[in-house]
Protein backbone atom coordinates (compact mmCIF):
# COMPACT_ATOMS: atom_id res chain seq x y z
CA UNK A 1 0.00 0.00 0.00
CA UNK A 2 3.01 2.06 0.28
CA UNK A 3 2.36 3.49 -3.58
CA UNK A 4 -0.81 3.42 -3.56
CA UNK A 5 -0.68 5.54 -0.45
CA UNK A 6 1.82 7.91 -2.09
CA UNK A 7 -0.25 7.80 -5.68
CA UNK A 8 -3.66 8.80 -3.32
CA UNK A 9 -0.91 11.71 -1.56
CA UNK A 10 0.08 13.11 -5.39
CA UNK A 11 -3.94 13.24 -6.65
CA UNK A 12 -5.26 15.01 -3.66
CA UNK A 13 -2.26 16.91 -3.77
CA UNK A 14 -3.55 19.04 -7.17
CA UNK A 15 -6.42 20.23 -9.05
CA UNK A 16 -5.55 19.08 -11.94
CA UNK A 17 -8.11 16.82 -13.39
CA UNK A 18 -5.21 15.61 -16.51
CA UNK A 19 -2.34 15.32 -13.55
CA UNK A 20 -4.77 13.14 -10.95
CA UNK A 21 -5.57 11.37 -14.29
CA UNK A 22 -1.54 10.78 -15.04
CA UNK A 23 -0.95 9.97 -11.53
CA UNK A 24 -3.34 7.10 -11.51
CA UNK A 25 -2.79 5.88 -15.06
CA UNK A 26 1.09 5.61 -14.09
CA UNK A 27 0.30 3.60 -10.48
CA UNK A 28 -2.33 1.23 -12.60
CA UNK A 29 0.31 0.28 -15.38
CA UNK A 30 2.63 -0.97 -12.54
CA UNK A 31 0.10 -3.24 -10.99
CA UNK A 32 -0.14 -6.90 -11.16
CA UNK A 33 -4.08 -7.59 -12.19
CA UNK A 34 -5.06 -8.67 -8.73
CA UNK A 35 -3.95 -5.40 -7.04
CA UNK A 36 -5.26 -3.87 -9.90
CA UNK A 37 -8.57 -5.36 -9.26
CA UNK A 38 -8.08 -3.70 -5.56
CA UNK A 39 -7.24 -0.97 -6.06
CA UNK A 40 -9.18 0.36 -8.90
CA UNK A 41 -12.24 0.17 -6.27
CA UNK A 42 -10.11 1.69 -3.61
CA UNK A 43 -9.93 4.92 -5.44
CA UNK A 44 -13.65 4.88 -5.70
CA UNK A 45 -13.97 5.24 -2.04
CA UNK A 46 -15.24 1.49 -1.37
CA UNK A 47 -13.79 -1.52 -0.16
CA UNK A 48 -15.87 -3.87 -2.42
CA UNK A 49 -17.47 -3.75 -6.04
CA UNK A 50 -20.23 -1.83 -6.45
CA UNK A 51 -22.04 -4.65 -7.04
CA UNK A 52 -20.98 -6.71 -4.00
CA UNK A 53 -23.25 -6.05 -1.81
CA UNK A 54 -20.91 -7.05 1.21
CA UNK A 55 -20.47 -4.62 4.45
CA UNK A 56 -17.52 -4.10 6.17
CA UNK A 57 -19.71 -2.96 9.59
CA UNK A 58 -16.52 -1.70 11.24
CA UNK A 59 -17.80 1.49 12.78
CA UNK A 60 -15.88 5.02 13.48
CA UNK A 61 -15.95 4.46 17.48
CA UNK A 62 -13.63 0.73 16.71
CA UNK A 63 -11.16 2.85 14.55
CA UNK A 64 -11.10 5.32 17.00
CA UNK A 65 -10.11 2.83 19.55
CA UNK A 66 -8.43 0.92 17.71
CA UNK A 67 -5.84 3.73 16.62
CA UNK A 68 -5.77 5.17 20.28
CA UNK A 69 -5.06 1.23 21.79
CA UNK A 70 -1.68 1.81 18.56
CA UNK A 71 -0.99 5.15 19.21
CA UNK A 72 -1.45 5.45 23.34
CA UNK A 73 -3.28 8.97 22.85
CA UNK A 74 -5.35 10.06 25.56
CA UNK A 75 -9.11 11.28 24.69
CA UNK A 76 -7.69 14.76 24.68
CA UNK A 77 -5.49 14.09 21.67
CA UNK A 78 -8.28 12.28 20.07
CA UNK A 79 -10.66 15.39 20.95
CA UNK A 80 -8.08 17.88 19.67
CA UNK A 81 -6.45 16.03 16.53
CA UNK A 82 -9.97 14.88 15.22
CA UNK A 83 -11.17 18.90 15.55
CA UNK A 84 -8.27 20.06 14.03
CA UNK A 85 -8.08 17.62 10.89
CA UNK A 86 -11.88 17.09 10.40
CA UNK A 87 -11.02 13.55 9.57
CA UNK A 88 -10.43 10.26 11.18
CA UNK A 89 -7.60 9.02 8.36
CA UNK A 90 -5.54 12.03 8.71
CA UNK A 91 -6.29 11.55 12.45
CA UNK A 92 -4.56 8.53 12.62
CA UNK A 93 -1.96 9.23 10.20
CA UNK A 94 -1.22 12.07 12.70
CA UNK A 95 -1.34 9.97 15.95
CA UNK A 96 0.71 6.91 15.07
CA UNK A 97 2.86 8.80 13.26
CA UNK A 98 4.04 10.48 17.02
CA UNK A 99 2.82 7.58 19.14
CA UNK A 100 2.52 8.47 23.15
CA UNK A 101 3.46 6.30 25.86
CA UNK A 102 2.26 2.95 25.37
CA UNK A 103 1.75 3.62 21.57
CA UNK A 104 5.80 4.01 21.13
CA UNK A 105 5.91 -0.07 21.64
CA UNK A 106 3.57 -0.57 18.91
CA UNK A 107 5.20 1.67 16.60
CA UNK A 108 8.69 -0.04 17.56
CA UNK A 109 7.44 -3.33 16.33
CA UNK A 110 5.73 -2.09 12.90
CA UNK A 111 9.43 -0.51 11.91
CA UNK A 112 10.81 -3.91 13.06
CA UNK A 113 8.26 -5.55 10.63
CA UNK A 114 9.07 -2.75 8.29
CA UNK A 115 12.53 -3.42 7.71
CA UNK A 116 11.47 -6.97 7.18
CA UNK A 117 9.12 -6.11 4.76
CA UNK A 118 9.83 -2.95 2.95
CA UNK A 119 6.65 -2.74 0.97
CA UNK A 120 4.58 -3.54 3.30
CA UNK A 121 0.93 -4.96 2.65
CA UNK A 122 -0.38 -4.48 -1.23
CA UNK A 123 -3.85 -3.53 -2.39
CA UNK A 124 -5.17 -7.22 -3.13
CA UNK A 125 -3.82 -8.27 0.31
CA UNK A 126 -5.88 -5.32 1.92
CA UNK A 127 -8.87 -6.17 0.38
CA UNK A 128 -8.49 -10.07 1.31
CA UNK A 129 -8.24 -9.00 5.06
CA UNK A 130 -11.76 -6.63 4.03
CA UNK A 131 -13.05 -9.96 2.98
CA UNK A 132 -12.39 -11.49 6.51
CA UNK A 133 -13.44 -8.27 8.85
CA UNK A 134 -17.09 -9.35 6.63
CA UNK A 135 -17.10 -12.76 8.26
CA UNK A 136 -17.05 -11.45 11.60
CA UNK A 137 -19.93 -10.56 13.29
CA UNK A 138 -19.85 -8.05 16.64
CA UNK A 139 -18.05 -5.05 17.51
CA UNK A 140 -15.62 -7.39 19.55
CA UNK A 141 -15.02 -9.96 17.74
CA UNK A 142 -13.68 -7.23 14.67
CA UNK A 143 -11.48 -5.91 16.86
CA UNK A 144 -8.52 -7.75 16.99
CA UNK A 145 -8.68 -7.88 13.35
CA UNK A 146 -8.94 -4.61 12.87
CA UNK A 147 -6.04 -4.10 14.93
CA UNK A 148 -3.75 -6.66 13.25
CA UNK A 149 -5.16 -4.54 9.81
CA UNK A 150 -3.89 -1.08 10.97
CA UNK A 151 -0.97 -2.72 12.80
CA UNK A 152 0.26 -4.15 9.51
CA UNK A 153 0.83 -0.80 8.16
CA UNK A 154 2.76 2.54 7.92
CA UNK A 155 0.78 5.82 9.46
CA UNK A 156 0.29 7.24 5.55
CA UNK A 157 -1.03 3.48 4.61
CA UNK A 158 -3.16 3.19 7.53
CA UNK A 159 -4.83 7.03 6.82
CA UNK A 160 -6.07 5.42 3.81
CA UNK A 161 -6.96 2.39 4.41
CA UNK A 162 -9.05 4.13 7.28
CA UNK A 163 -11.11 6.31 4.29
CA UNK A 164 -11.31 3.46 2.38
CA UNK A 165 -13.36 1.66 5.41
CA UNK A 166 -15.34 4.89 6.16
CA UNK A 167 -16.60 5.30 2.18
CA UNK A 168 -14.86 8.64 2.69
CA UNK A 169 -11.28 8.85 0.58
CA UNK A 170 -11.74 12.81 -0.40
CA UNK A 171 -9.00 13.16 -2.60
CA UNK A 172 -11.01 14.86 -5.55
CA UNK A 173 -11.50 11.62 -8.11
CA UNK A 174 -14.75 10.92 -9.23
CA UNK A 175 -15.44 7.15 -11.05
CA UNK A 176 -15.36 8.82 -14.51
CA UNK A 177 -12.16 9.82 -13.77
CA UNK A 178 -10.78 6.60 -12.44
CA UNK A 179 -12.33 5.31 -15.74
CA UNK A 180 -10.47 7.54 -17.63
CA UNK A 181 -7.26 6.64 -16.01
CA UNK A 182 -7.97 3.08 -17.03
CA UNK A 183 -8.13 4.04 -20.46
CA UNK A 184 -5.18 5.89 -20.45
CA UNK A 185 -3.32 3.14 -18.17
CA UNK A 186 -4.06 0.45 -21.10
CA UNK A 187 -4.17 2.50 -23.86
CA UNK A 188 -7.84 1.62 -24.59
CA UNK A 189 -11.00 3.90 -25.90
CA UNK A 190 -13.10 5.58 -23.15
CA UNK A 191 -15.81 4.89 -24.47
CA UNK A 192 -15.09 0.91 -24.35
CA UNK A 193 -13.76 1.50 -20.62
CA UNK A 194 -16.83 3.38 -19.72
CA UNK A 195 -19.35 0.67 -21.40
CA UNK A 196 -17.57 -2.08 -19.68
CA UNK A 197 -17.88 -0.42 -16.33
CA UNK A 198 -21.55 0.43 -16.69
CA UNK A 199 -22.52 -3.71 -17.81
CA UNK A 200 -20.35 -4.59 -14.98
CA UNK A 201 -20.57 -2.51 -12.08
CA UNK A 202 -16.62 -3.55 -11.11
CA UNK A 203 -14.50 -0.60 -11.92
CA UNK A 204 -11.81 -3.84 -10.51
CA UNK A 205 -13.00 -6.16 -13.09
CA UNK A 206 -13.02 -3.35 -16.01
CA UNK A 207 -9.40 -2.53 -15.11
CA UNK A 208 -8.58 -5.64 -15.43
CA UNK A 209 -10.20 -6.57 -18.77
CA UNK A 210 -8.19 -3.46 -20.22
CA UNK A 211 -5.12 -4.43 -19.18
CA UNK A 212 -5.68 -8.06 -20.99
CA UNK A 213 -7.37 -6.04 -24.21
CA UNK A 214 -10.90 -8.22 -23.49
CA UNK A 215 -13.34 -5.06 -23.32
CA UNK A 216 -15.00 -6.55 -25.98
CA UNK A 217 -15.60 -9.98 -24.33
CA UNK A 218 -18.00 -8.21 -21.88
CA UNK A 219 -21.77 -8.99 -22.24
CA UNK A 220 -24.76 -8.27 -19.88
CA UNK A 221 -25.47 -10.93 -17.58
CA UNK A 222 -28.25 -11.95 -15.89
CA UNK A 223 -28.17 -11.81 -12.03
CA UNK A 224 -24.94 -9.37 -12.29
CA UNK A 225 -27.35 -6.24 -11.83
CA UNK A 226 -26.43 -2.95 -13.95
CA UNK A 227 -26.38 0.53 -12.85
CA UNK A 228 -29.72 1.92 -13.26
CA UNK A 229 -30.22 4.92 -16.17
CA UNK A 230 -30.57 8.63 -14.44
CA UNK A 231 -32.71 11.32 -15.62
CA UNK A 232 -31.53 15.08 -15.03
CA UNK A 233 -34.15 17.62 -13.75
CA UNK A 234 -36.41 20.02 -15.09
CA UNK A 235 -37.68 22.80 -14.48
CA UNK A 236 -40.24 24.72 -17.33
CA UNK A 237 -42.04 23.00 -20.30
CA UNK A 238 -39.84 25.67 -22.39
CA UNK A 239 -37.14 23.83 -21.33
CA UNK A 240 -38.26 20.30 -21.88
CA UNK A 241 -39.41 21.16 -25.57
CA UNK A 242 -36.05 22.54 -26.30
CA UNK A 243 -34.61 19.30 -25.25
CA UNK A 244 -36.77 17.23 -27.24
CA UNK A 245 -37.37 18.61 -30.36
CA UNK A 246 -38.49 15.41 -31.80
CA UNK A 247 -40.97 12.68 -30.24
CA UNK A 248 -40.54 11.78 -26.85
CA UNK A 249 -42.75 9.73 -23.99
CA UNK A 250 -44.23 11.52 -21.15
CA UNK A 251 -44.60 9.25 -18.07
CA UNK A 252 -45.48 9.74 -14.26
CA UNK A 253 -42.87 9.77 -12.36
CA UNK A 254 -43.68 7.56 -9.55
CA UNK A 255 -42.28 7.82 -5.61
CA UNK A 256 -41.04 5.22 -5.17
CA UNK A 257 -38.04 3.06 -5.37
CA UNK A 258 -36.30 1.77 -8.48
CA UNK A 259 -36.20 -1.65 -8.46
CA UNK A 260 -34.29 -4.10 -11.26
CA UNK A 261 -35.85 -7.20 -11.83
CA UNK A 262 -33.95 -10.55 -13.60
CA UNK A 263 -35.16 -13.91 -14.43
CA UNK A 264 -33.83 -16.31 -15.73
CA UNK A 265 -31.80 -20.09 -14.87
CA UNK A 266 -34.97 -20.79 -12.94
CA UNK A 267 -34.93 -18.30 -10.75
CA UNK A 268 -35.66 -14.48 -10.45
CA UNK A 269 -33.82 -11.77 -8.16
CA UNK A 270 -34.90 -7.82 -7.63
CA UNK A 271 -32.65 -5.76 -6.94
CA UNK A 272 -32.39 -2.17 -5.53
CA UNK A 273 -30.75 1.68 -6.86
CA UNK A 274 -27.41 0.44 -5.11
CA UNK A 275 -27.76 -3.08 -6.68
CA UNK A 276 -28.28 -4.76 -3.57
CA UNK A 277 -30.70 -8.15 -3.69
CA UNK A 278 -33.99 -6.76 -2.41
CA UNK A 279 -36.04 -9.87 -3.61
CA UNK A 280 -36.99 -11.22 -0.14
CA UNK A 281 -38.28 -7.25 0.86
CA UNK A 282 -40.90 -7.63 -1.90
CA UNK A 283 -41.68 -11.60 -1.93
CA UNK A 284 -44.55 -10.51 -4.09
CA UNK A 285 -42.73 -9.10 -6.94
CA UNK A 286 -40.45 -12.32 -7.26
CA UNK A 287 -43.23 -14.60 -6.76
CA UNK A 288 -45.16 -13.79 -10.09
CA UNK A 289 -42.00 -14.42 -11.78
CA UNK A 290 -42.83 -18.05 -12.74
CA UNK A 291 -45.97 -17.35 -14.40
CA UNK A 292 -44.44 -14.89 -17.21
CA UNK A 293 -44.50 -16.57 -20.45
CA UNK A 294 -40.39 -15.81 -20.92
CA UNK A 295 -37.35 -17.81 -20.29
CA UNK A 296 -34.90 -15.08 -19.37
CA UNK A 297 -35.09 -10.90 -18.87
CA UNK A 298 -33.93 -8.03 -17.50
CA UNK A 299 -36.32 -5.30 -16.63
CA UNK A 300 -36.18 -1.46 -14.99
CA UNK A 301 -38.69 -0.15 -13.19
CA UNK A 302 -39.75 1.51 -9.87
CA UNK A 303 -41.15 -0.12 -6.49
CA UNK A 304 -44.76 1.54 -4.96
CA UNK A 305 -46.87 0.58 -2.55
CA UNK A 306 -50.03 0.08 -4.59
CA UNK A 307 -53.63 -1.23 -3.90
CA UNK A 308 -57.08 -1.03 -5.23
CA UNK A 309 -55.48 0.05 -8.25
CA UNK A 310 -53.75 3.24 -7.14
CA UNK A 311 -50.37 4.15 -6.08
CA UNK A 312 -50.01 4.62 -1.98
CA UNK A 313 -48.10 7.38 -0.67
CA UNK A 314 -44.29 6.97 0.01
CA UNK A 315 -45.04 7.46 3.88
CA UNK A 316 -46.89 3.54 3.35
CA UNK A 317 -44.04 1.60 1.02
CA UNK A 318 -41.15 3.17 3.98
CA UNK A 319 -42.69 0.23 6.46
CA UNK A 320 -41.24 -2.57 3.77
CA UNK A 321 -38.25 -1.04 3.72
CA UNK A 322 -35.52 -2.71 4.82
CA UNK A 323 -37.30 -5.40 6.23
CA UNK A 324 -35.59 -9.03 6.23
CA UNK A 325 -38.73 -10.93 5.76
CA UNK A 326 -41.93 -8.84 5.58
CA UNK A 327 -44.67 -10.70 7.83
CA UNK A 328 -48.00 -11.57 6.02
CA UNK A 329 -49.94 -8.94 7.68
CA UNK A 330 -47.84 -6.18 6.87
CA UNK A 331 -47.55 -7.77 2.64
CA UNK A 332 -51.65 -7.96 2.87
CA UNK A 333 -51.38 -4.20 4.42
CA UNK A 334 -49.21 -2.46 1.90
CA UNK A 335 -48.59 -4.66 -0.95
CA UNK A 336 -46.26 -3.45 -3.42
CA UNK A 337 -46.10 -3.73 -7.27
CA UNK A 338 -43.20 -3.16 -9.96
CA UNK A 339 -44.74 -0.69 -12.24
CA UNK A 340 -41.75 -1.60 -15.20
CA UNK A 341 -40.66 1.28 -17.90
CA UNK A 342 -37.92 -0.40 -19.49
CA UNK A 343 -36.50 -3.42 -20.77
CA UNK A 344 -32.73 -4.30 -21.01
CA UNK A 345 -33.03 -7.85 -21.94
CA UNK A 346 -35.47 -10.41 -23.50
CA UNK A 347 -34.44 -14.21 -24.50
CA UNK A 348 -31.03 -13.55 -24.70
CA UNK A 349 -31.27 -10.03 -26.80
CA UNK A 350 -29.75 -7.31 -25.56
CA UNK A 351 -32.33 -4.55 -25.90
CA UNK A 352 -29.87 -1.36 -23.94
CA UNK A 353 -28.17 -0.55 -27.42
CA UNK A 354 -32.08 -0.19 -29.36
CA UNK A 355 -33.92 2.79 -29.04
CA UNK A 356 -36.91 3.56 -26.33
CA UNK A 357 -39.48 3.49 -29.19
CA UNK A 358 -38.30 -0.15 -29.80
CA UNK A 359 -38.48 -1.31 -26.00
CA UNK A 360 -41.55 -0.02 -25.44
CA UNK A 361 -42.88 -2.14 -28.08
CA UNK A 362 -41.03 -5.00 -26.30
CA UNK A 363 -42.53 -4.30 -23.02
CA UNK A 364 -46.13 -4.24 -24.43
CA UNK A 365 -46.13 -7.50 -26.38
CA UNK A 366 -45.56 -9.14 -22.36
CA UNK A 367 -48.60 -10.15 -20.74
CA UNK A 368 -47.37 -9.32 -17.38
CA UNK A 369 -48.91 -10.94 -14.36
CA UNK A 370 -50.20 -8.75 -11.48
CA UNK A 371 -48.58 -7.51 -9.11
CA UNK A 372 -45.76 -6.96 -12.31
CA UNK A 373 -47.42 -4.00 -14.42
CA UNK A 374 -46.69 -1.68 -17.36
CA UNK A 375 -46.37 2.00 -16.03
CA UNK A 376 -48.66 3.89 -19.00
CA UNK A 377 -46.79 6.08 -21.17
CA UNK A 378 -47.84 8.24 -24.11
CA UNK A 379 -45.54 9.35 -27.04
CA UNK A 380 -46.40 13.17 -27.93
CA UNK A 381 -44.73 14.32 -31.24
CA UNK A 382 -45.89 17.82 -31.47
CA UNK A 383 -45.70 20.03 -28.67
CA UNK A 384 -49.39 20.68 -26.46
CA UNK A 385 -49.53 21.70 -22.94
CA UNK A 386 -47.63 19.75 -20.57
CA UNK A 387 -49.37 21.31 -17.24
CA UNK A 388 -52.63 19.21 -17.67
CA UNK A 389 -50.32 15.66 -17.69
CA UNK A 390 -49.04 17.10 -14.31
CA UNK A 391 -51.83 17.29 -12.51
CA UNK A 392 -53.05 14.34 -12.92
CA UNK A 393 -49.97 12.59 -12.05
CA UNK A 394 -50.80 14.25 -8.66
CA UNK A 395 -54.36 13.15 -8.55
CA UNK A 396 -52.74 9.52 -9.04
CA UNK A 397 -50.56 10.44 -6.20
CA UNK A 398 -47.16 10.62 -8.13
CA UNK A 399 -44.78 13.42 -7.78
CA UNK A 400 -44.46 14.32 -11.28
CA UNK A 401 -43.68 13.40 -15.09
CA UNK A 402 -40.53 11.54 -16.89
CA UNK A 403 -40.35 13.27 -19.95
CA UNK A 404 -37.45 10.37 -22.33
CA UNK A 405 -36.33 10.47 -25.82
CA UNK A 406 -38.05 8.13 -27.89
CA UNK A 407 -34.50 7.21 -29.78
CA UNK A 408 -32.56 7.13 -26.62
CA UNK A 409 -30.30 4.31 -25.66
CA UNK A 410 -30.26 2.47 -22.49
CA UNK A 411 -26.97 4.27 -20.77
CA UNK A 412 -26.31 2.71 -17.32
CA UNK A 413 -25.57 4.69 -14.55
CA UNK A 414 -25.90 8.26 -17.21
CA UNK A 415 -27.65 11.10 -16.14
CA UNK A 416 -28.17 12.49 -19.75
CA UNK A 417 -30.32 14.85 -21.49
CA UNK A 418 -32.30 11.91 -22.61
CA UNK A 419 -34.36 11.40 -19.78
CA UNK A 420 -36.04 14.34 -18.00
CA UNK A 421 -37.52 14.77 -14.86
CA UNK A 422 -40.46 17.54 -13.98
CA UNK A 423 -41.04 17.61 -10.52
CA UNK A 424 -42.71 20.24 -8.11
CA UNK A 425 -42.48 20.85 -4.15
CA UNK A 426 -45.41 19.20 -2.10
CA UNK A 427 -44.80 22.75 -0.06
CA UNK A 428 -42.21 24.93 1.97
CA UNK A 429 -41.43 25.41 5.23
CA UNK A 430 -39.91 28.39 6.64
CA UNK A 431 -36.92 26.84 8.86
CA UNK A 432 -33.74 28.35 11.11
CA UNK A 433 -30.41 26.86 10.79
CA UNK A 434 -28.93 24.38 13.56
CA UNK A 435 -25.88 23.00 12.11
CA UNK A 436 -23.62 23.06 9.25
CA UNK A 437 -20.79 21.24 7.61
CA UNK A 438 -18.00 21.74 5.05
CA UNK A 439 -19.04 19.83 1.61
CA UNK A 440 -17.19 17.70 -0.64
CA UNK A 441 -15.28 18.38 -3.81
CA UNK A 442 -14.97 22.09 -4.77
CA UNK A 443 -16.93 22.69 -1.85
CA UNK A 444 -14.45 21.15 0.67
CA UNK A 445 -13.58 24.66 2.26
CA UNK A 446 -16.42 25.90 2.33
CA UNK A 447 -19.62 24.90 4.78
CA UNK A 448 -22.50 24.43 2.25
CA UNK A 449 -24.42 21.68 4.23
CA UNK A 450 -26.82 22.96 6.50
CA UNK A 451 -28.84 20.94 8.98
CA UNK A 452 -32.32 22.97 9.99
CA UNK A 453 -35.00 23.14 12.28
CA UNK A 454 -38.29 24.11 13.33
CA UNK A 455 -40.21 24.87 16.63
CA UNK A 456 -41.86 22.87 18.57
CA UNK A 457 -42.97 23.79 22.48
CA UNK A 458 -40.15 26.56 22.67
CA UNK A 459 -36.99 23.65 21.20
CA UNK A 460 -35.88 23.81 18.17
CA UNK A 461 -35.96 19.89 16.38
CA UNK A 462 -34.30 19.24 13.46
CA UNK A 463 -36.12 18.54 10.57
CA UNK A 464 -33.57 17.70 7.62
CA UNK A 465 -30.61 19.05 5.68
CA UNK A 466 -30.04 20.56 2.83
CA UNK A 467 -27.24 21.51 0.25
CA UNK A 468 -28.35 22.99 -2.89
CA UNK A 469 -30.05 25.89 -3.78
CA UNK A 470 -27.90 28.70 -3.11
CA UNK A 471 -25.04 30.40 -4.91
CA UNK A 472 -21.37 29.81 -4.64
CA UNK A 473 -21.38 33.65 -3.67
CA UNK A 474 -24.00 33.50 -0.55
CA UNK A 475 -22.04 29.86 0.09
CA UNK A 476 -19.16 32.19 0.51
CA UNK A 477 -20.74 34.82 2.62
CA UNK A 478 -22.60 31.75 5.04
CA UNK A 479 -19.46 30.74 5.49
CA UNK A 480 -17.79 33.45 7.17
CA UNK A 481 -21.25 34.48 8.96
CA UNK A 482 -21.07 30.84 10.73
CA UNK A 483 -17.85 30.92 11.73
CA UNK A 484 -18.28 33.87 13.83
CA UNK A 485 -21.49 32.67 15.23
CA UNK A 486 -20.37 28.63 15.78
CA UNK A 487 -21.27 27.30 19.61
CA UNK A 488 -19.28 24.05 19.41
CA UNK A 489 -16.51 23.10 16.48
CA UNK A 490 -16.83 19.47 15.86
CA UNK A 491 -14.02 19.86 12.63
CA UNK A 492 -15.74 18.90 10.06
CA UNK A 493 -19.38 19.61 11.39
CA UNK A 494 -20.07 22.64 13.50
CA UNK A 495 -23.38 23.62 15.72
CA UNK A 496 -24.39 26.99 15.25
CA UNK A 497 -26.35 29.94 16.52
CA UNK A 498 -30.22 29.68 15.13
CA UNK A 499 -29.64 32.98 13.83
CA UNK A 500 -30.29 32.12 9.73
CA UNK A 501 -33.65 31.74 8.25
CA UNK A 502 -34.39 29.48 5.06
CA UNK A 503 -37.04 28.82 3.18
CA UNK A 504 -37.04 25.49 1.63
CA UNK A 505 -38.88 23.40 -1.09
CA UNK A 506 -39.42 19.77 -0.81
CA UNK A 507 -41.35 16.95 -2.01
CA UNK A 508 -42.49 14.88 0.16
CA UNK A 509 -41.89 14.01 3.84
CA UNK A 510 -41.65 10.89 6.16
CA UNK A 511 -41.20 9.81 9.37
CA UNK A 512 -37.84 8.95 10.92
CA UNK A 513 -35.70 8.41 13.71
CA UNK A 514 -32.72 10.06 12.48
CA UNK A 515 -34.23 13.31 13.37
CA UNK A 516 -35.20 14.76 16.76
CA UNK A 517 -38.54 16.03 14.98
CA UNK A 518 -39.46 12.66 13.92
CA UNK A 519 -39.78 13.48 11.01
CA UNK A 520 -36.99 14.37 7.59
CA UNK A 521 -38.11 16.16 4.27
CA UNK A 522 -37.27 14.25 1.21
CA UNK A 523 -35.31 15.93 -1.42
CA UNK A 524 -35.05 19.33 0.24
CA UNK A 525 -33.40 22.08 -1.30
CA UNK A 526 -33.26 25.74 -0.52
CA UNK A 527 -35.14 28.42 -2.42
CA UNK A 528 -33.76 31.82 -0.49
CA UNK A 529 -32.45 32.72 2.56
CA UNK A 530 -35.36 34.89 4.68
CA UNK A 531 -33.16 38.14 5.72
CA UNK A 532 -36.86 39.54 6.16
CA UNK A 533 -37.90 36.91 9.09
CA UNK A 534 -36.54 35.80 12.26
CA UNK A 535 -36.59 32.77 14.71
CA UNK A 536 -40.60 33.83 16.08
CA UNK A 537 -41.66 33.36 12.77
CA UNK A 538 -40.38 30.11 11.31
CA UNK A 539 -42.74 27.33 10.45
CA UNK A 540 -43.60 24.72 13.90
CA UNK A 541 -43.72 21.03 14.11
CA UNK A 542 -47.93 21.20 13.72
CA UNK A 543 -47.13 22.97 10.30
CA UNK A 544 -45.35 19.53 9.49
CA UNK A 545 -47.46 16.85 11.04
CA UNK A 546 -50.40 18.95 9.07
CA UNK A 547 -48.53 18.49 5.67
CA UNK A 548 -47.47 14.84 6.65
CA UNK A 549 -50.87 13.77 7.31
CA UNK A 550 -52.29 15.59 4.31
CA UNK A 551 -50.00 13.94 1.80
CA UNK A 552 -50.26 10.22 3.41
CA UNK A 553 -54.10 10.80 2.42
CA UNK A 554 -53.26 11.24 -0.59
CA UNK A 555 -53.07 15.31 -1.09
CA UNK A 556 -50.43 16.98 -2.41
CA UNK A 557 -50.63 19.86 -0.34
CA UNK A 558 -49.93 23.87 -1.34
CA UNK A 559 -47.51 25.83 -0.48
CA UNK A 560 -47.08 27.33 2.44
Amino acid sequence: MHRFAETAEAIAGTSSKLKKIAFLADYFRALEEDDLRAAAVFFTGRPFALTDARTLNVGWSALVNAVQGLSGASDEDIHQIYLDRGDLGEMAERLLAFPSGRGRCEARARQGEASIKAEGPNPATIQSKFSDLVKLSGASNKMPAVLDLLRSLAPAEAKYVIKIVTGDLRIGLKENTVEEAIARAFDRPIDAVRRANMVLGDIGETAVLSKRGELDKIALGLFRPVKFMLATAADTEDEIFATFPRAFYIEDKYDGIRGQLHLGEGRAALYSRTLDDVSHQFPEIVEAVPALHARSLIVDGEIVAFKENQVLPFALLQKRLGRKRPPAALIGEIPVSLMIFDILTLEGRNLMDEPLLERKKVIESIQWPAPLRVAPFMLLEERIQLEPFFEQAALRRNEGLMLKDAGSLYLPGKRGMSWLKWKKALATLDVVVTGVEFGHGRRRDVLSDYTFAVHHDGKLLNIGKAYSGLTDREIADMTEFFKQHTLQDYGRFRLVEPAVILEVAFNGIQKSDRHASGYALRFPRILRIRQDKTLSEIDTLDTVEKLYNRHVAGGRGAHT
